[in-house]
Parts: C-alpha cells; structure tokens; sequence
C-alpha cells in the first residue's frame, strides 16, 4: 500500500505532529497551544477505503472534547454514512470518512456549534490501488476475506504497548520485524496498564494523579495514527485492545461509569474507525476485571456497533477460563463477529466452530519464551504444533513472544526484535494454507483437498479412504523442519501411505490435475 492511501498527512500537519513531540518531552501532559493560520485542503479524489478527511476551525473555549457535537452527512446516490467528528486541539475540528463506492460523494456537516455547521463540500472516490482490498470481513462462517473478496487468513502476533514507550528506534524496529515476518495482525493496546508512565496517554496529563478523563490527547492519538498507518502500509491488521484489566485501579481506567466508557469510546471511533485495517477487540482478559459484568461488556460491544458506521470486525477476549473446556463469553451474542479465545488446548477448535457458525481466533494459546508466568514459556516447538493443529480444525492462532531478557522488555509488551524459533514456522504454515483452499475443510468434505495433521504422534504408516474414481497426489510435510517430500505415484480410495514415524507430520492431498494455487491473496 502507498502512502496516500491512508491520510495524506500535510507541511502543516507534519509541523504539528513535531512539535507535538517536542511539546510532550519538554512539558509532558499539556496540551500544544499553537495559532494556525491555514488548515489542509479537504482532497478531490480519494480511493475507495481510503480516508477523507475534512479539517475546520471552530472553538476552543471551554472543553470543546464534550461541549461541541460535529457530525456529517456524506451521500453517494441513495446511500447514506454519517461518521462523527471529534475535536483535535488548537481549535481544529476534522471529520474521517472511508468512502465504499466509487463515484461522486457529497457531504454537509451538522454541528452545535454554528460556524462548524453547514459546511459543505464533495469529492470523487476513485478505483482503490492494486494492496487495497478493503477492511476485513468474516467470509462463509468461518473465515475472513477483504471486502473485495481477496481471501485473508490472520497469522497475529501480539505487541501490547509497541506505541507507548516514547521510543521511536524500537518502534521502526518493530515495524521492519514485522515486515519479514508472515504476521499480518498485531493485537495492539490503548490503555496503559499499573506502573507504565509513557510519555502519552490517551487522555489529558501524565500519571494517575493528574489524569483528565474529560479531555483527550491529540498527540497520543497522532502518534498511534501513524503506527496504524504504518502497519497498513505493510498490510498488516490492527486488532485494538480498547479495554483490560491491567490497571488494577492506578489509572482508574478499567473503573469507568459507563458514561466515561461511552465517552471514551465515542473520541476513539471518530478518530480510528475510518482505518480499513482497524479491528475492535473490547477488551483482553474482561473477565478479569470485576469492575464490570458481562452485561456491561454487552452493552459496551452494542454501542461499538451502533457507531461504527464500517462495521469492522469486533470481539472480547476471556481470561478466567483459559483452563475450561469453553471460553466464559456467549461469541453467539449478534454483536460478535468472531471468537477472539484464550486456551491452551488447540484441538478444542472443533468443539468451538460447532457451537457457534463464526471463525474461531485463539489470540492467545499461550507464549513461546521462558517467563515464569504459566502462560509465557512454551518452546518453538510446541507453538508451531499448536498452530497447526488450531488450523488442521478449521481455526486460526495469533503467536507471541515472552522471552526475559535483562535489558529489554519482552516482543508482547514492546515488539523490538523476535527471538524465538516459531516464527519461521509460521512463515512456512502460512505459505501451505495459501497454497490451498480458502475453505480446507469443506474442500475435505467435497473430495478436492486434505490437510492431515498428526501432531506428536509418530505414525509408520497410515490408511486412507480417498473417494473412488479419482487420482490424488500426497506429500509428506514435516512442520518443524520445513520440508514438503512428494511421494511418488497418485492414489485413490482405500491407499497406505508409509510415514517416517516422527512427530509433527502432516499429509496434503490434492486431487490430480487442480491448480495448486488459490485465489490472488495480498
């Protein structure tokens, strides 16, 4: 994806994005107070899913965060999208929209505020770019394809606060690690949890004591624009975690009403949702915090519906019940896109995908690493085995990384560099799935396609029943050495297949004279 793809980021915008940073190291917590004379041009021409973005002056007395409503209304023929504005500091109002129809589209703003009302103006969305597929969509059930049909398959990782230290090195690192790995979703975090002091936060001030939860940041969400942007531009997904239970009541974020909840989430929609490569995950670990019931996290979940215009892909992720045989939440609950689970036991997959016709997600199955902590020291090995026995019963995994190191955080607090033994294997894992359908077990059941996994058993040979009257083609794939060895000859219905007697082995069957390919994915 190419730069103008996302917001085409102006000299001004640049300048103020500069002294943002330079304002929040030199008197961290205050706002930058700057006179501007000029504001961007909104664009004629954006591409579709990208952003338009319209930038007005209006005012700045009082707390314009909760005294000023700004809406607009933009038309293309008879459909109608009405994103909400938010106030961006130094009297600057900007509305996002991400238009979904090539053509003309017309808007006009409505506001409380006379001199934002009104306003009016059109631009042409033109034919996205050849990396622009659109936002993530579940697909079929079970899984995921972009809003153009390209076929998407989520290999996460998870980064939690890579965007909250204040070190801009590590996050270029982050991002070139990222680009040579085959991860293409990174679960990422808003809030900052107990003893984090980063140099910004999502709200006004620095620390607990002078925390505002009536005034937002605009540098701390200019900073995570960009990284979203950057990552988009990689083509990687960011699954934003808008909720946790880390804070144990130091910042008193995970302790809201439920108006501050709304008003929080009502600024972070407005600013984010006009990214395609935006995913909404609640909260990690919700059950943990007991400031909240499950009818809390409802109706929370229902509002992120109701004001997301887009409609991007939403979830909540468990915690408590990492160790039972099903995840605390009800993911059959029509506000929930996909199951976003917290388990160890990958072959609970099956179990999953039969309780509920929406794409399993286990975005945590545990940490390859040598933390203390029972969910952070698993070996390459067994999270390349958990991958691919998720994804052998239809499902999908997201990898971290929790491996001590004395002078740096671990990748699933800050990203930095990867340093275990499974990411390589993803890498492979994922280049097989490509290869195949975007639907493997129903192209088990139609007699075109198998993926057999036999995990850490070590079969000498196995027996089997391929339909009559046709001719497959079987390779031996071992899944911690990376290899594919095609066995000669085809094979048809009742056929032994002699196997090295070694763990980690699996059989990929494709019926004879099928492309091996599958459709163009990014």
């Amino acid at each position: 994806m190419k730069p103008s793809d996302y917001v085409t980021e102006s000299t001004i915008a640049r300048k103020i994005r500069f002294l943002s940073v330079i304002n929040a190291r030199l008197y961290p917590g205050k706002e930058l107070l700057i006179e501007l004379t000029e504001l961007p041009k909104p664009p004629t021409n954006v591409e579709k899913w990208g952003i338009f973005e319209l930038s007005l002056f209006g005012p700045s007395e009082g707390n314009p965060y909760q005294e000023v409503h700004l809406t607009a209304r933009f038309q293309y023929k008879n459909r109608i999208v009405e994103p909400e504005g938010f106030y961006d500091g130094n009297g600057v109002y900007r509305i996002r929209f991400m238009p979904d129809e090539v053509g003309v589209w017309r808007y006009i703003t409505s506001c409380s505020s006379p001199e934002l009302d009104g306003r009016h103006g059109e631009f042409t969305c033109t034919e996205p770019s050849p990396s622009n597929h659109g936002p993530v969509r579940v697909k079929d059930g079970y899984h995921f394809a972009y809003e153009d049909g390209t076929a998407y398959m989520p290999f996460g990782t998870t980064c939690y606060h890579w965007t909250h230290h204040g070190d801009e090195r590590n996050e270029e690192l982050t991002l070139q690690t990222l680009e040579a790995s085959p991860f293409n979703k990174v679960r990422m975090c808003l809030l900052p949890t107990r003893g984090m002091r980063p140099p910004r936060i999502v709200f006004a001030g620095t620390g607990p004591e002078d925390a505002d939860r009536t005034r937002f940041n605009p540098a701390f969400f200019a900073h995570l624009e960009k990284r979203i942007a950057d990552l988009g531009r990689l083509g990687i997904e960011a699954d934003l975690i808008l909720f946790h239970p880390y804070d144990k009541g130091e910042w008193g974020f995970d302790g809201m009403d439920r108006e501050s909840d709304q008003y929080y989430l009502r600024y972070v929609i407005a600013r984010l949702a006009a990214f395609r490569n935006v995913w909404w995950s609640l909260s990690n670990e919700y059950d943990f915090n007991k400031c909240k019931t499950v009818e809390d996290w409802d109706r929370l979940l229902q509002f992120v519906q109701r004001r997301d215009p887009y409609r991007h892909l939403r979830s909540i992720h468990n915690g408590t019940k990492m160790y039972e045989s099903s995840p605390l939440y009800d993911f059959s609950k029509p506000w929930i896109t996909h199951q976003s689970i917290q388990h160890w036991d990958p072959e609970l997959t099956t179990e999953w995908r039969r309780a509920n016709r929406k794409p399993v997600v286990i975005d945590e199955i545990s940490y390859e690493g040598n933390s203390p902590r029972r969910w952070g020291n698993i070996s390459g090995e067994e999270m390349t085995h958990r991958f691919w026995e998720t994804m052998a019963r239809g499902g999908y995994v997201t990898h971290g990384e929790a491996y001590i190191d004395p002078d740096k955080l671990a990748w699933i607090s800050s990203g930095g560099t990867l340093r275990g033994e499974s990411a390589e294997r993803m890498a492979f894992l994922r280049r097989i799935m490509e290869e195949g359908p975007a639907d493997w077990l129903q192209a088990a059941e139609d007699g075109d396609y198998y993926l057999n996994y036999f995990g850490r058993h070590q079969h000498a040979y196995c027996e089997l029943s391929l339909p009559m009257g046709a001719e497959y083609a079987v390779e031996i794939i071992d899944a911690w050495k990376m290899t594919v060895t095609p066995l000669c000859g085809t094979f048809s219905g009742t056929s032994r297949v002699e196997l090295p007697g070694k763990p980690y082995t699996a059989l990929r069957i494709r019926k004879s004279g099928q492309a091996a390919g599958r459709e163009e994915r990014a």
